[in-house]
């Protein structure tokens, strides 16, 4: 996220960053946002009897107070750690963008760096991807790789990906948003 915004911030970046949501209310980046002049918003799930309802909620929260007022033409999630339903899906497809830590579609879901590890892979990364109703299967944009050394543990492994992943998704954004009418 924090890469995102310092991208927008740059003359010839074709994006800008209207608000921040999480669903928890001490989500660092909710500060970090803040701290960077960026509108930011918790929208907890707890708060919410029910998925459908805790999705609406966020729904309204993506046009609420934006600027200049509209429907996001791009929503990117990092850290969003909950499965959205083909209802929301499809309210926004092909506009919802999601960052995974693993070269889909090998590991999607949980684990990814553990799952590498133990599969004896000799490459590991992160891919950006359209979120669609499937977990982790939508169209891949754009895709990082590292190599996986014999010394390396999940830690090391998460370091590693972690570091490529703040410029892919810059650079993904970047390409979406240039292929759009």
């Amino acid at each position: 996220m924090a890469a995102l915004i310092e991208a927008c911030k740059r003359p010839d970046y074709p994006a800008f960053v209207d608000k921040v949501i999480s669903d928890r209310s001490d989500a660092p980046g909710l500060k970090l946002a803040l701290d960077m002049g960026i509108n930011a918003v918790a929208v907890e799930r707890k708060d919410f009897p029910s998925k459908t309802q805790h999705e609406a909620a966020i729904l309204d929260q993506l046009t609420l107070n934006s600027h200049p007022p509209s429907t996001p033409h791009l929503i990117c999630l990092a850290g969003f750690m909950r499965i959205l339903s083909p209802d929301f899906v499809q309210q926004y497809e092909r506009k919802i963008l999601n960052i995974h830590p693993s070269l889909l579609p090998k590991y999607p879901g949980l684990n990814t760096h553990a799952r590498a590890l133990a599969a004896g892979d000799s490459q590991h990364g992160c891919s950006v991807h359209f979120v669609t109703e499937e977990l982790d299967e939508g169209p891949v944009v754009a895709q990082a790789s590292v190599d996986i050394e014999d010394v390396d543990d999940e830690t090391s492994l998460a370091a590693k990906v972690l570091a490529v992943e703040h410029q892919l998704y810059v650079d993904a954004v970047r390409k979406v948003l240039s292929q759009r009418p």
